[in-house]
Formats: C-alpha cells, sequence, structure tokens
C-alpha cells in the first residue's frame, strides 16, 4: 500500500486499516510462541511493553478515538463507554504508569484478540458512513499512524528479546552503499506542514521559514566499516571523544563496540532477531546511541546534521542521497516549532520535549505509508534498541 496515510480516503483508510490489524495480531503471535503473551514472562524493561498490554491498547486507542468519540486524550473525553469493563483501567497510557502494566490481572490473548477484531469491525462499518474530509477522517488517520508505530515497536521488541522475525515482515532490504558526500548550497526552507494539506501531527505545527546556511552531508549513513575504525583506534576508551553525559552513560553499559556486537577472530558478529550474522562492512551501523554518534563524529572531526539541514537535504530530491534504511540522529534537541499547541493526542509530543532528541528519516520497519520528509521522530539519547544509525556533515 504505497500511498501516505496523511491523505488516504476513505477506500484507502479501510484496507490500511485491516492491513494495519493483520500486522499487529502476526507480530504479536511471534510473541505467544515464545510464551511471551503472559505478562509475567516477559523482562520489566523501561523500553518496552508486556506485549499483550501492547496489543489491547492498539485496540483501545482506535476504540477511544473513533468509536467513544474522544475529542482529547483526557479521562473524562469519551462520549462512550469502552466495550471492555474495564478498558481504560487497562489501557490508558496516560493513567496506567509503565511499572505496572505487567501486573494488570489483563484478559487472556484469545478475550484480547477478539476485542481486537470487534473493534475493527465497528470502525470499518462507522469509516463506510464518514464524510471525505480531513476533519471528519482525522481520528482514523490517527489511529493507522498509532497501529503502524505500534507495529514497529513490536519489530524493535522481538529484536530486543532475542525472537525471530517472520521472514514476510523484514521489510525492506537494506542495501550497501558507496559513500560520499553533498555539497548543499543553503537556503531558505519552509519546516512543518501548512494547513489544509490533510493529516498533521501537533509538532509538526505549523510551516515556518528556517534559513539554513551551506553545509557538506555524507549521502548515506555511516557505514560499519568506518564504525569500526573507530573502535580500533580505541573509541570507547578515550573519554576525550565522549561528552559528559556519554561518559556517564558509558560507564554505566561497560560498553566497547555497539549494542549486540561481537568480534569472532578477524569478523564482527551482530545479533539479529535472535541469531547472529556477519555484519556488511558497507551496511549502515546501527543500534547506536546518541552518545555514541556524537563520539563518533568528535573522533571523525565531523558532526552530526542538524534537523533543518537533515529536511533541506530530505526534500532537495538528490539523486545521490538516501535516507529510510535507519532512523537517524540529529544534534537538534526535539522541541516544538513557534506556536505550538497540542493536538487531541495531547500526550503525543508535548511531555518529550526538551529531554528527547529529534529524529528524522525512517527505518526498514517502518510501514512505506508513514515516511514522510516532515515527520518528526524523538527518542531519548540513550535508546539503542531502535533500527537507528546516523550520517554526519563537515565541520
Amino acid at each position: 500500500m504505497n500511498f501516505s496515510f496523511r491523505n488516504a480516503n476513505r477506500h484507502e483508510l479501510a484496507g490500511a486499516l485491516q492491513d494495519a490489524r493483520d500486522y499487529t495480531l502476526a507480530l504479536f503471535n511471534c510473541f505467544a510462541e515464545a510464551g511471551l503473551d503472559d505478562p509475567a514472562k516477559v523482562p520489566r524493561l523501561s523500553i518496552l511493553n508486556p506485549p499483550l498490554w501492547e496489543l489491547g491498547h492498539i485496540a483501545w486507542f482506535a476504540e477511544w478515538y473513533i468509536l467513544r468519540e474522544a475529542r482529547s486524550s483526557t479521562p473524562d473525553a469519551a462520549q462512550q463507554p469502552s466495550m471492555l469493563t474495564k478498558g481504560d483501567d487497562w489501557f490508558d497510557s496516560n493513567t496506567v504508569a509503565h511499572r505496572a502494566r505487567w501486573t494488570l490481572g489483563l484478559p487472556s490473548a484469545g478475550a484480547l484478540k477478539t476485542y481486537c477484531h470487534e473493534v475493527l469491525d465497528r470502525v470499518l462499518d462507522k469509516l463506510n458512513r464518514t464524510e471525505q474530509s480531513d476533519a471528519a477522517l482525522y481520528p482514523y488517520r490517527l489511529a493507522l499512524a498509532h497501529e503502524d508505530m505500534h507495529g514497529e515497536a513490536f519489530a524493535y521488541t522481538l529484536q530486543t528479546l532475542g525472537l525471530p522475525l517472520p521472514q514476510r515482515f523484514h521489510g525492506r532490504a537494506i542495501r550497501p552503499w558507496a559513500q560520499g558526500e553533498i555539497r548543499f548550497a543553503g537556503g531558505t526552507i519552509e519546516m512543518g506542514s501548512r494547513p489544509g494539506e490533510g493529516f498533521v501531527f501537533d509538532n509538526e505545527k505549523w510551516a515556518h521559514a528556517v534559513y539554513v546556511p551551506p553545509f557538506v552531508m555524507d549521502s548515506t549513513l555511516v557505514s560499519n566499516a568506518q564504525y569500526r575504525e573507530f573502535i580500533a583506534d580505541g573509541g570507547y576508551q578515550r573519554p576525550e571523544f565522549w561528552s559528559t553525559a556519554g561518559r556517564i552513560w558509558l560507564m554505566r553499559q561497560e560498553r566497547s563496540a555497539p549494542e549486540g556486537w561481537q568480534r569472532e577472530d578477524h569478523a564482527w558478529r551482530a545479533w539479529r532477531f535472535g541469531r547472529p550474522v556477519v555484519l556488511t562492512p558497507l551496511e549502515p551501523v546501527r543500534h547506536v546511541s546518541l552518545y555514541e554518534a556524537q563520539a563518533y563524529c568528535q573522533w571523525a572531526g565531523r558532526r552530526l546534521p542538524t534537523e533543518a539541514e537533515w529536511e533541506y537535504a530530505a526534500l532537495s530530491g538528490h539523486p545521490a542521497l538516501r535516507w529510510g534504511d535507519l532512523w537517524e540522529w540529529t544534534c537538534t534537541p526535539f522541541e516544538p516549532y513557534p506556536g505550538f499547541a497540542p493536538d487531541a493526542y495531547r500526550e503525543y509530543s508535548k511531555p518529550y520535549f526538551q529531554t528527547h532528541q529529534a529524529v528524522r528519516g525512517a527505518s526498514f520497519a517502518t510501514r512505506l505509508r508513514l515516511q514522510s520528509p516532515k515527520f518528526r521522530n524523538f527518542y531519548l539519547p540513550e535508546r539503542d534498541d531502535l533500527f537507528i544509525g546516523f550520517r554526519t556533515c563537515a565541520l
């Protein structure tokens, strides 16, 4: 389904919502087959949710904004009760603390799958009677984006837990690409989105002019081979390359290579979905934190791109530029655009300003319909479980 969810019509949305739910359930079954549909058997990690809770939350979110016609994410905003007696008590991420999601006494996997099917059936029936306008289709597009994001979260949770990803869900293959540099002339670009352009996330509001000075950027992400040179030169043992926060993180991790890397004889291997693979030299390095990306840049005499530079390059259409293999760290903290105001999903962006880092692009696990050079992702600097890498710019 190679279209943008932002402008999807009713017919496209119906197919995409069904596709997203099929994808969600198929990935959930990977956890179930490993016995991890029981929250009590899932490791309590801050970077993931129990899959059973996440499954229920996905369906609850669609029910909340579409079937229950909530105009906001505040607890009293729904116009109708949940189909589940304790739905709000179980699955409202704003009121259910992360640490509590392992001990809620959730329904069985079978019961929650039934809930998922019933919610989707009612959503599709209601969609069929909804007018074709951006305002009327907003909650459907929101629910689709939300489920697609959780689909990618399921994929990196499988990676974190060392579980296999079914072949049909491997997404686009990451191809090795020759490195190069692109010189951009710079100029004024319009960051953010305009009213009337379809679905817009609140952190993209609104369009505003930004001047970008001339810059030189890598055409591809930093490769495994390039990053191996940093390791071989003692990059993880030399504090002069690391920021203060990076040194604190590094001491806690006791890390000497990216997450999952292992040296065997003269080759490096990494764990990918529960199995070791030999690292391809020209493939982009993945599973690196912001701190590791910053340290590499300090060692290499380079820097990370700003969020504005990244968007300028992505919008340039330059034929040598590659993006979409992995999410990419920028050097820009995640901050609101001028005039920001939260949308109905009030906690989507606002709680994460200043503490998170702006991340751009997409990964091989990101659904194509979600991808856009305007999309602003954001993560804590220490996250390395994601499908994420980086490219550099000249100083």
